[in-house]
């Protein structure tokens, strides 16, 4: 990790892009159930929001090894949560696949 102003452009682009897919498949796909593609967009949110100030505020600022573990973490933790939206949103789309 370069930064931690790197890091919360990186969280504001992998989340955005999950959010844009679920805005995507509202407008191209009328079938899709919008409150659950809905339900999907706020827990993006939510985890944007939760990712943005977990970047800001670290753990254990004194020692290194705790920061840079701190940070590793919250990369994988970022990942995880843009992989269980976009998995989320994946089944809702082959549900009304024909």
């Amino acid at each position: 990790m370069a930064s931690v102003r790197e890091l919360k452009k990186d969280i504001d682009l992998i989340m955005s892009l999950a959010l844009s897919d679920c805005f995507y498949v509202l407008e191209y796909n009328s079938e899709v159930d919008e409150k659950a593609v809905y339900e999907i967009a706020g827990d993006i949110v939510k985890s944007h929001r939760e990712l943005r100030l977990r970047a800001i505020h670290p753990d254990g600022k004194d020692n290194s090894k705790m920061v840079k573990q701190y940070y590793k973490q919250l990369v994988q933790d970022m990942l995880a949560s843009a992989d269980s939206a976009l998995g989320k949103l994946s089944a809702e789309v082959k549900k009304v696949a024909k």
